[in-house]
């Protein structure tokens, strides 16, 4: 379930055969020139909303902390995101603002905070599929028993699929999978097992984070220090792969 991160890159990833696609709050943040984190939540609700309506695919939104610490507030947010024609949203156990400034939620305010929004996920005709992150190991906390007790809590309290995003070996991935009910996302990162070997150990999902939109822009990077730099043009040589995947994407 790949990332995109506007309207274009979502067409695209849905012309190349995917099934589901997801927002980035990192990848969405980009494009309004701010860090992870500095995206609000009508900002946030609009982007999966145009999303959403930019194929036919289901899109779960990365909803950060639910843009607030309450069991209310996060539920308040899910209840607009039913509104957006989402199929999902993703909702972490840390507090947000800016990387240095986020923190895990004790354990029984995160677990009540994923009861508040599982109930606004399931409450309404439209039905989301709500996934419960626990972001320790993401977050430089390498605490894989209290990552396992939180994904099993949440699940008690109403998730449909659990997200640890951080684990990177087999042997953590094997042990969250035989410890949670429920279906378990995996981040690709670097030094992960290829997706394949995830399957194998029982993944159901695997997502990409802002990783293909950072991409993106290391690739216009590149290229603009090409023509500022050697004032060459060789990056010329790339664009037509990319004009044939825009046209095959967008018609035309």
């Amino acid at each position: 379930m790949p990332n995109p991160w506007d309207v274009g890159s979502a067409r695209l990833l849905a012309s190349l055969g995917f099934e589901a696609l997801a927002t980035t709050s990192s990848g969405h943040a980009a494009t309004l020139g701010r860090r992870d984190g500095g995206v609000t939540r009508a900002e946030a609700l609009a982007h999966a909303t145009q999303l959403a309506a930019a194929s036919e695919l289901p899109v779960s939104a990365d909803l950060e902390n639910g843009f607030g610490d309450t069991p209310e507030a996060v539920a308040e947010t899910v209840v607009l995101a039913c509104e957006t024609g989402l199929a999902g949203c993703s909702i972490e156990d840390c507090s947000g603002g800016g990387a240095g400034e986020r923190r895990i939620y004790p354990r029984d305010l995160a677990v009540a905070r994923v009861a508040g929004a599982a109930e606004a996920a399931h409450a309404g005709p439209r039905r989301l599929v709500l996934t419960a992150r626990a972001e320790n190991h993401i977050r430089g906390i390498d605490d894989l028993d209290d990552t396992i007790w939180r994904l099993q809590a949440y699940a008690d309290a109403g998730a449909d699929v659990l997200f640890a995003p951080g684990l990177r070996t087999l042997e953590q991935i094997g042990a969250v999978v035989e410890a949670v009910p429920l279906p378990l996302n995996v981040l690709m990162l670097a030094g992960c097992p290829p997706v394949r070997e995830l399957a194998a150990a029982g993944v159901a999902r695997v997502s990409v984070g802002g990783a293909f939109a950072f991409a993106a822009l290391a690739a216009a990077a590149e290229a603009a220090r090409e023509l500022l730099e050697d004032g060459t043009a060789g990056y010329l040589e790339r664009t037509s792969a990319g004009i044939a995947a825009a046209r095959a994407a967008f018609g035309g």
